[in-house]
């Protein structure tokens, strides 16, 4: 986590030396998300959840690159079926920063833009819901067996078309690389495909 922070403050520091003035923007949309779980030998995927997201991002232009962080309030998490007849929700809630090296091209009516980068997330609340079993909880978050870390980090990717006006259209997805469970025995990691609008001022 330290590596990381001292990481965006680099980059912060090198932007304001070398790049444009920066612009910065809002973005909200859907997620879709879904929970990866492996032994080693077997990986089971569950259905996908529908959350949300919004947050504020900073965009540092070099030329046709840019490096851009942002702060989002991310929903993750996935549904299966709970054994007794009903479904089993799991919707978690982090406050995540992606940092993003973004490259743009040129195109009618704008730009079209694509990129990856890092991302770090703190686990703020969540909730575990089942029909068949009558369950309605709150994720704790811990290092007990029944806890979810509070951390989750992985590689984020981004790509979209941005409007002359400042107008966004984006898609973005998650591959979640820490396990978010406190398991031995298998790793269980975050998928989220997104879609979004946004607006760059």
């Amino acid at each position: 986590m330290k590596k990381f922070l001292l990481f965006i403050c680099c980059g912060f520091a090198a932007s304001t030396a070398f790049a444009q003035a920066p612009s910065f923007g809002i973005r909200g949309g859907v997620n879709f998300a879904k929970l990866s779980a492996s032994d080693g030998n077997i990986t089971a995927t569950s259905n996908s959840t529908t959350t949300f997201a919004a947050g504020v991002f900073a965009d540092f232009k070099f030329g046709s690159v840019s490096l851009q962080p942002a702060l989002n309030y991310m929903g993750k998490g996935g549904e299966g079926d709970d054994g007794n007849g009903g479904v089993t929700k799991i919707k978690t809630y982090y406050l995540q920063v992606p940092v993003n090296v973004v490259y743009h091209i040129p195109a009618t009516f704008g730009q079209v833009y694509f990129g990856a980068g890092p991302y770090v997330g703190y686990g703020l609340s969540g909730k575990v819901t089942s029909t068949g079993l009558n369950v309605n909880a709150d994720v704790t978050f811990g290092d007990g067996p029944d806890d979810i870390k509070r951390t989750d980090f992985g590689l984020d990717g981004i790509a979209g078309f941005e409007f002359s006006n400042g107008f966004i259209l984006g898609v973005n997805y998650d591959l979640g690389l820490s396990n978010v469970t406190n398991e031995s025995s298998f790793s269980t990691k975050n998928r989220v495909f997104g879609v979004s609008v946004g607006f760059k001022f």
